[in-house]
């Protein structure tokens, strides 16, 4: 599965920030597949963000869900990341990824998403 990643560069602090990420040639709602959000920070390691599946629901870290949200557009094949009250904190490469439905697994770990974007890098700043 192919997957692009795109979004502005700079954020500043407590605005809000959408990164989109294409699948082309393919369907987000074919199959059974969860499409996620993982970033990056600095010297950090991956950390998975959240994810839609391809029914339409979707499921988000803890530490994040206050101000995060995963939408789609199915006539574009994309989706869509929004996190709001930006912090220095969430500068990172963002990417999207994707698994297929695996059973007993939760896909809420970094390590179970086979297909990946490149990445796009966010740096929160005024």
């Amino acid at each position: 599965v192919q997957l692009q990643e795109s979004g502005p560069g700079l954020a500043k602090p407590s605005q809000p920030l959408s990164l989109t990420c294409t699948v082309p040639g393919g369907s987000i709602t074919a199959n059974d597949y969860f499409w996620a959000w993982i970033r990056q920070p600095p010297g950090k390691g991956l950390e998975w963000i959240g994810y839609i599946r391809s029914s339409g629901t979707s499921y988000y870290s803890p530490s994040l869900r206050s101000r995060t949200s995963i939408s789609r557009d199915t006539s574009k094949n994309q989706f869509t990341l929004q996190m709001n009250n930006l912090e220095p904190g969430d500068t990172a490469v963002y990417h999207c990824g994707a698994r297929p439905y695996l059973r007993y697994t939760l896909s809420t770990q970094v390590e179970e998403y086979t297909d990946w974007g490149q990445g796009t890098q966010v740096t929160v700043s005024s």
